[in-house]
């Protein structure tokens, strides 16, 4: 009876399959979009897009803009060319029913020589003049990454570049820094944290606020970035938003790790559109409706939007909103049951908006410039989970107005110039005030109010002059400099970079230049003698080689060193490097020390990376990474910093045998990461953790390893489209260590261990 009803089950699958997939040959969609230069962002008129291995595709009109119409729902690469350009292949194009997927596609110009004529790989675009240390994802290789629940920066845990931290936090930690190192770019739009729960003064938090299906592409830079960003030590996020849809409204609702909401877009009028998501988190309604009884239930939600009005051919209006609010609340036995250091009350909230005014001169050149304000705000409540006393309140408010402004000219073919300035107004509005406590090493910390608010500018002018001497050749001659007020310090960083193209299949890439950054202003207002620290500074060197093996596969091979120097160094606490242990264990190495500005840091790394494009039915991407980051206390000894991994290897990929389903998975493996043992006397007597000072990241946490999987499943219907899909986390349940931590409940050393298996569930379902 078994085997019958199994037999039973599965003919009967087979012919829902069947009918389904025999429904979705008859059915189609709409592919358009705009095809222009990559540099002065002009229309290319006549530019041909063909989908690959077909005879179906069209060409640009007078306006840039291609219609490729009754495209049958599947999966699709997009081919793009122009005379004089490189051609570039775009894969993971999802055609749905009755839906118009855009696609825009920046092409790179290339000086052809009677003599050489060199023909780059279509798979791999140039990011404009940053070579070296980047990575590009589109939409759809976001949204469908194993393990990354469509948080656009849980998907850059599978590089080689970024450290295996914790899973419960997408906290970027890249070749070696801290995660106060890294920022984040959207449309133009500088914005410190896109996370839910955010790290105040740092870059992560527990789940990313970005709706994945807004975004177009991601491109990620881990060294050696352009003289257009600064107050970065580290690396750079940029993310591009998409357009709404300027022919028809349309609607998505979804359900997954995230949330539940929705988005709606469409258009204003014939030169203007928009798109709005809005979702808010269910954990609380799950547990109310289970009744499990005391459990913390974090809410939070998020709104994005953006708007784009066309004033005339040349110039367009770009309006990006980002808005987020998180709440949560525990008590103590919240905090014994899920061993937790402090509990207390949250409640964040953050706003970004932005307005972008895009401006072409000529086919020659064109400007961004924007206008944008952003705020953090947090209301929070902290209490020791041993005493249940009260050990900190935070009433804090860290804003900035920001004036960017961004130009391009091409000269010639061979010479071009990007260039301009920025403006920053901070005000940092603190109300905190902080228990008698101890520091890492047991040092009394008198109780203290902070009651300040930091006013500073950062004022900078930035540019690149980029040379194309032949087709093989390109170099970048890029400096900036940044004046920051609340120090009184000028600083000037030359940057420079070379590209050189051995051949069609080989490159050799080379960059180096100084990154400065602003302390945190959550550390300048502790004290008045703050202000007087110099300004933290990092020095890449990076050299890397560039093999494309197949036509949609390149693996790329570079070796780097950063050095730091002018870092802050409390004389109590000697051996701690203070920016790293303060975004790692609560906080509470800050007090109200006057500090010292002589810390030094160091980090070398070679990293392995290959990536395969979905050119057929299969990709992937392998990375492999060797490093060493090291700091030198006053002690003048040099220790491991918290995030040095040693060693991660990483392999992700997927098989799409059609257009209804796909199968992926993710498997990384990571060195521990260094440790500081308690003191275990000391903690004893004193009931709290207090680290040994001689043992400072002496010891490491064992290796980290997980295999993440997932399976999607498209429906298509005659004016609606389904995605269903199962992901699970940490599939043999591996008992990865988080942290160590002192326990105040049994008095001795215990550990956090990071998620066992968790399956997940998502539907998109659009309309």
């Amino acid at each position: 009876m078994k085997f019958k009803t199994i037999l039973f089950t599965l003919l009967l699958f087979q012919f829902w399959f069947q009918v389904n997939y025999s429904q979705e040959n008859k059915l189609v969609g709409k592919i358009e979009g705009f095809i222009i230069d990559s540099y002065s962002k002009s229309e290319l008129i006549g530019a041909n897009v063909l989908i690959v291995n077909s005879n179906i595709g069209g060409a640009t009109d007078i306006k840039g803009k291609f219609v490729i119409e009754s495209v049958p729902v599947g999966n699709y690469s997009l081919k793009f060319s122009f005379l004089g350009y490189n051609s570039v292949v775009k894969t993971d194009i999802i055609v749905r029913s009755n839906r118009i997927t855009t696609v825009n596609c920046e092409l790179n110009s290339t000086s052809i020589e009677a003599d050489e004529v060199v023909v780059q790989d279509a798979y791999f675009q140039n990011n404009g003049e940053q070579q070296i240390s980047n990575i590009n994802f589109s939409r759809e290789e976001i949204r469908r990454a194993p393990g990354s629940a469509g948080d656009v920066s849980r998907i850059l845990m599978s590089l080689p570049s970024v450290a295996q931290v914790n899973d419960q936090s997408n906290t970027l930690a890249v070749r070696g820094g801290s995660p106060i190192e890294n920022t984040f770019y959207i449309d133009n739009i500088e914005i410190p944290n896109i996370n839910h729960f955010p790290s105040q003064g740092a870059s992560g938090g527990a789940i990313g606020m970005l709706n994945v299906d807004f975004i177009e592409d991601v491109n990620f830079f881990t060294g050696g970035f352009s003289a257009i960003y600064g107050n970065k030590l580290s690396s750079i996020m940029e993310i591009s938003l998409r357009e709404g849809n300027r022919n028809e409204f349309d609607g998505q609702l979804d359900l997954n790790f995230s949330g539940f909401g929705g988005i709606i877009e469409g258009p204003i009028s014939e030169s203007s559109s928009f798109m709005i998501s809005a979702r808010r988190s269910y954990i609380d309604f799950l547990i109310k409706m289970i009744n499990v009884g005391s459990s913390i239930a974090p809410t939070y939600g998020d709104v994005e939007g953006k708007i784009v009005f066309d004033i005339d051919k040349n110039n367009k209006i770009m309006l990006v909103g980002v808005f987020g609010d998180d709440h949560m609340s525990s008590d103590q036995q919240n905090a014994i049951e899920n061993k937790m250091v402090f509990y207390g009350d949250q409640d964040i909230y953050q706003t970004t908006i932005g307005v972008n005014w895009r401006s072409l001169w000529s086919s020659k050149g064109y400007s961004n410039t924007l206008i944008s304000f952003n705020s953090m705000k947090f209301i929070e409540d902290f209490y020791e989970t041993g005493s249940a006393a009260l050990v900190a309140n935070n009433r804090s408010n860290e804003m900035f107005y920001q004036l960017r402004n961004i130009n391009y000219y091409q000269f010639n073919k061979q010479n071009s110039a990007k260039f301009g300035i920025e403006a920053k107004h901070i005000i940092a509005d603190f109300n905190n005030w902080y228990s008698e406590y101890s520091d890492a090493i047991g040092n009394p910390v008198e109780s203290f109010t902070i009651k300040n608010t930091n006013n500073s500018n950062i004022l900078a002018a930035f540019g690149n002059y980029i040379i194309k001497p032949t087709n093989r050749i390109e170099l970048t001659l890029g400096a900036r400099s940044d004046y920051f007020s609340y120090a009184n310090k000028l600083k000037f960083s030359p940057r420079f970079s070379l590209s050189y193209l051995f051949s069609d299949e080989t490159k050799l890439n080379i960059s180096t230049g100084l990154f400065y950054q602003a302390l945190p202003s959550k550390l300048l207002v502790l004290n008045e003698t703050n202000k007087n620290l110099s300004i933290p500074v990092s020095q890449h060197y990076i050299i890397g080689i560039e093999q494309l093996l197949t036509e949609s596969t390149l693996l790329k091979f570079e070796i780097y060193q950063k050095n730091y120097s002018k870092f802050p160094m409390d004389p109590n606490q000697p051996g701690i490097f203070l920016i790293d242990e303060v975004y790692y264990n609560d906080g509470v190495s800050f007090n109200t020390n006057k500090l010292l500005d002589n810390g030094e840091a160091q980090t070398k790394g070679a990293e392995l990376t290959i990536q395969k494009k979905l050119a057929k039915d299969f990709y992937g991407l392998i990375g492999a990474s060797y490093f060493n980051a090291k700091y030198k206390g006053l002690d003048n000894k040099w220790k491991n910093r918290i995030y040095d991994n040693q060693f991660i290897f990483n392999i992700e990929g997927g098989y799409k045998p059609n257009y209804s389903w796909e199968f992926s998975l993710r498997w990384i493996y990571a060195g521990g990461r260094p440790y500081t043992p308690f003191n275990a006397s000391e903690s004893v007597a004193l009931n709290r953790g207090v680290l040994d000072e001689n043992k400072i990241n002496s010891e490491r946490y064992l290796p980290y390893h997980s295999l993440n999987v997932r399976v999607d499943k498209r429906f298509a219907f005659s004016n609606s489209n389904l995605v269903i899909y199962l992901s699970v986390w940490n599939v043999y349940d591996r008992k990865n260590e988080a942290s160590i931590y002192w326990n105040q409940t049994t008095n001795q050393q215990d550990v956090v261990y990071q998620w066992g298996m968790l399956p997940i569930f998502g539907v998109e379902y659009e309309f």
